[in-house]
């Protein structure tokens, strides 16, 4: 029995060391290779301490190869860990083909089978990363080891229709520019990727030439199977539901997690997706989740004392997220303390107050919304907090084949705080100044009353403080495809002329103190941007559309039974 173990053993996890790396402090193995029980090649790089004693491995899964990865696990082997870095199936010295997220439910899987057999594992291992690495643990709970005992996912993708390649349905340009930079070959197109004007350049040629969202690759001058591959999923199916957890398989997770996100964090959704999908499913989960004033990189860490025009409290910027990081490892691994900034569930940042709260759940923000309507007074679009009686709506009218506003879609600056923003193809509705301060805390949610000439629209609502020195603040965005706002697993398209009505399931967070004076600002329009693939709403796959598609300008009513509910914490 033992030889029949020993000779699955090697067939199932070959593995080799040709490189040592020896410093003071740390001893680095690189290009070890682990082949996983299909035939396929993964590629790890293992530091160590000077402990010669079996450790807790905390494991990063990354699809970007670089030296200076040791960076991210060297924190905790000096804290007495053994650190690991696994590379994506294809990526770095694997010899497969690179296919950004479809394996790494099961080859993390494997990967720690083969971590907690060595000499040096004592059988626990601890999982942590950012964006792609954030998604990867997610994954890994899609076919959950015994051995992953926590997982601390930062900015983590919400792959699909989340957050990438998609937002809610409508996928963006963007997702195109990240498959360059991480299929182009065993590392990364740094270079490639990071001229922005470059590929600026590639979507407004895209825009203006009225082509087919799906010729964007051609038009980019190097085609992309797996872009073509994803643009045949535009709905949330099975293909998209194989690599994470899907409805009640979060019920079986039940690990301790601490996710980190920031309100400017382009994953944020991703992150809260997955934190109420799995408390909806578990009620028992361990899971804390930190958010605050960040961006995609302030969420990994790397936070930032002014942001796209915005000074951010002090209480936000001198956070020390990698100290909580390894403090909560020492807590799950070494049953030391939880990390004393962790008050509750939910700990928060309210900007523009300076302190941080704590909340047990987020249904504790549903309970305090006040209603606001989109009414028309004739003169006015105004948020009203009573029903007006009278039916009325409003109108916008936006010409789909019109290419002119290229440049300055391209050029915006899309700061957080600016005396600036872009009305084009939207409508403004604003409530009256609001004569006491009040904390805005939670998301905003609502339901949208319309009727159109089209048989499809992707709507874009954005909401703003608008202070009275003239200054709007950027609270929240969301945007949605019509047709499948009432389930991102099935589309069904609108009735042209008939009166629809569509949920706005907003996966957001926001906290700040709204000042006296200020008004509340929502911005209603629709997606028209160089940067994401354009709805002509003919109730064709919208990546086969064209602008020979458009035909007349879309026309949209929204009707004054609409309404949005804001969240008010203390008013």
């Amino acid at each position: 029995m033992e030889k029949s173990f020993l000779i699955y053993f090697l067939f199932a996890f070959s593995f080799f060391f040709p490189q040592k790396i020896e410093t003071k402090d740390m001893v680095v193995r690189d290009s070890i290779i682990i082949r996983t029980k299909d035939n396929a090649t993964l590629s790890l790089t293992l530091v160590f301490n000077k402990n010669q004693q079996p450790q807790n491995t905390i494991l990063v899964n990354t699809i970007y190869p670089d030296k200076k990865n040791i960076d991210l696990v060297k924190n905790f082997v000096l804290n007495g860990y053994v650190g690991a870095i696994l590379h994506t199936r294809g990526k770095y010295l694997s010899d497969n083909e690179i296919e950004p997220f479809e394996h790494e439910a099961d080859d993390i899987n494997e990967a720690i089978s083969w971590i907690i057999k060595q000499p040096w594992s004592n059988g626990k291992v601890g999982m942590i990363g950012g964006s792609y690495s954030g998604f990867s643990q997610w994954a890994a709970m899609k076919r959950l080891n015994p051995a992953l005992k926590t997982i601390i996912p930062e900015a983590a993708t919400g792959v699909g229709t989340m957050s990438l390649p998609m937002n809610n349905n409508i996928f963006i340009c963007y997702s195109l520019q990240w498959l360059d930079f991480v299929t182009s070959n065993k590392m990364i197109d740094a270079k490639s990727f990071y001229d922005q004007k470059k590929w600026n350049s590639i979507f407004k040629k895209w825009y203006e030439s009225g082509k087919s969202f799906r010729k964007l690759d051609s038009i980019s001058g190097k085609s992309n199977a797996i872009f073509q591959k994803w643009l045949n999923h535009p709905a949330y199916d099975d293909y998209w539901k194989k690599m994470i957890p899907y409805k009640e398989e979060f019920s079986k997770i039940n690990i301790p997690v601490l996710s980190v996100t920031g309100y400017y964090d382009v994953d944020k959704s991703g992150v809260l997706y997955y934190f109420k999908q799995h408390y909806q499913y578990n009620q028992n989960a361990e899971h804390y989740l930190i958010i605050g004033p960040y961006d995609h990189w302030g969420a990994q860490g790397f936070i930032k004392k002014e942001l796209r025009g915005y000074k951010t409290d002090s209480v936000a910027s001198s956070i020390d997220l990698n100290k909580i990081w390894l403090e909560w490892f020492d807590y799950v691994l070494k049953n030391k303390p939880k990390p004393e900034f962790l008050k509750d569930k939910i700990n928060f940042q309210v900007m523009s107050a300076n302190r941080w709260e704590s909340a047990h759940s987020l249904d504790i923000f549903n309970k305090n919304k006040i209603k606001f309507y989109l009414d028309n007074d004739g003169n006015n679009l105004t948020l009203s907090q009573s029903k007006n009686k009278k039916e009325n709506f409003s109108s916008l009218r936006v010409d789909l084949k019109d290419r002119t506003d290229a440049t300055e879609l391209l050029n915006l600056k899309y700061n957080i705080l600016d005396h600036f923003i872009y009305t084009k193809n939207n409508l403004l509705f604003k409530t009256k100044p609001f004569a006491q301060p009040f904390e805005l805390t939670g998301n905003f949610s609502g339901s949208l009353s319309f009727s159109i000439n089209k048989k499809d629209v992707d709507f874009y609502v954005s909401l703003y403080e608008e202070t009275s020195e003239g200054q709007y603040f950027l609270l929240s965005s969301y945007v949605s495809r019509a047709s499948f706002a009432k389930d991102n697993e099935k589309r069904n398209l609108l009735t042209p002329g008939k009166i629809e009505t569509i949920p706005i399931n907003n996966y957001d967070f926001i906290s700040k103190k709204i000042k006296n004076g200020s008004r509340l600002v929502l911005i209603v329009g629709i997606v028209k941007s160089p940067f994401w693939q354009l709805n002509y709403g003919t109730g064709k796959d919208v990546s086969d559309e064209t602008i020979a598609d458009a035909n007349e300008p879309l026309e949209i009513k929204f009707y004054n039974n609409s309404f949005v509910e804001i969240p008010i914490l203390k008013y």
